[in-house]
């Protein structure tokens, strides 16, 4: 009977436009079984996209109220839902299981948690990438955007930055799975960068420590310095994080690394890095050193960008020490246009996967 709880369940995040697809081992049946009981399984599947209160969930879904709160203000803690406090009061809604469950598990991940993940990820990440809008949107490092005069306020760090209240800075979930798993890097850990539209967003939350504006530049300073590729989620707005990822750790990247699904399929970028040939010195810090997608390769004629392949990051502009490489804009034809917003997003994506998730908006 528990079974059948859980598979519910399953079918429900595979409802949500993000997916949550079912595989022969039944793999995601035992993430889920490790992660909710029974009974949170099924308050689970009666929430939406949206927030309510436990009054309101109680009334709509003929669930008894008392210890509702309780109940949901648990799962909160668990990382199972997503919860914010307005005057006073709390509210919940579901979320999918990327960008959402899995990332909510940081502070409680161990070994067989990761074990799972990491077969998991074979069977969904096939299906998370290769449908369609991509959940993130590489950010060039600013610099490299000087004389590119097309760059628009979401393909910029500075003006996602600026739009935010508060900031908060989390340890790298997929970073911390891949340490546990004895698969880690030397890069910084502490790396994912939180933004609020509101005073103390990051006071007293389950998510990060509070850090000021200035230290969220910082952040991303380190990260460029560090190799790590600035990303955000692929919308015009409503942008309330920035993921400073390496190519090794990072679950978005391996995609293109280890599961070889092309990059524009996984990410959507606007640009991609070109090298002048005449001025490079073939020193090849670029292709060893910074590019976190393999794009760029030695080959008879000296270093040259695979663009096929390139995320349009800039870490190879502001490491090549004889200015041989530039970002360049794709043809306007080619530039993407995000969904406005999540909700957007998850409209769009919903029609390209054919699924109906009307139930939980």
């Amino acid at each position: 009977m528990n079974n059948e709880i859980y598979k519910t369940l399953a079918n429900v995040l595979d409802t949500l436009p993000n997916g949550f697809p079912s595989t022969k081992s039944g793999v995601e049946i035992k993430l889920l079984r490790k992660l909710f009981t029974p009974e949170q399984a099924i308050l689970f599947c009666n929430l939406r996209l949206t927030y309510e209160s436990a009054k309101d969930i109680s009334a709509r879904a003929a669930i008894p109220f008392d210890d509702l709160d309780d109940k949901l203000k648990l799962m909160w803690e668990k990382g199972l839902v997503a919860s914010v406090e307005v005057k006073g009061k709390r509210i919940y809604k579901m979320v999918p299981w990327m960008l959402g469950i899995y990332e909510f598990q940081l502070k409680r991940m161990d070994h067989e948690f990761c074990e799972l993940c990491e077969e998991y990820m074979k069977s969904y990440g096939i299906q998370y990438f290769q449908n369609q809008p991509q959940q993130m949107r590489v950010v060039p490092i600013e610099r490299n955007l000087e004389g590119l005069h097309q760059a628009l306020p979401y393909e910029v760090v500075s003006s996602i930055i600026e739009k935010g209240i508060s900031f908060g800075i989390e340890e790298c979930v997929c970073k911390k799975e891949a340490h546990i798993l004895e698969n880690g890097c030397n890069k910084p850990l502490e790396s994912c960068l939180g933004i609020a539209p509101v005073p103390d967003g990051f006071k007293d939350s389950n998510w990060g420590r509070p850090i000021s504006k200035k230290e969220a530049y910082e952040i991303i300073e380190t990260a460029e310095a560090s190799g790590l590729v600035h990303m955000i989620y692929n919308s015009r707005q409503d942008h309330y994080f920035i993921c400073n990822c390496c190519g090794c750790c990072c679950n978005v990247l391996r995609g293109i690394n280890k599961l070889n699904i092309p990059a524009g399929w996984v990410v959507s970028s606007n640009y991609y890095a070109a090298i002048d040939m005449a001025q490079c010195s073939e020193c090849g810090i670029c292709a060893d050193e910074r590019c976190q997608v393999a794009a760029i390769e030695n080959g008879h004629e000296g270093y040259q960008v695979t663009v096929e392949k390139c995320i349009g990051c800039g870490l190879c502009v502001t490491a090549c020490p004889s200015d041989a490489i530039r970002l360049v804009r794709k043809n306007e034809i080619d530039c993407e246009i995000p969904p406005k917003d999540e909700e957007e997003w998850f409209k769009m994506r919903g029609v390209n996967r054919g699924v109906d998730f009307s139930l939980y908006k």
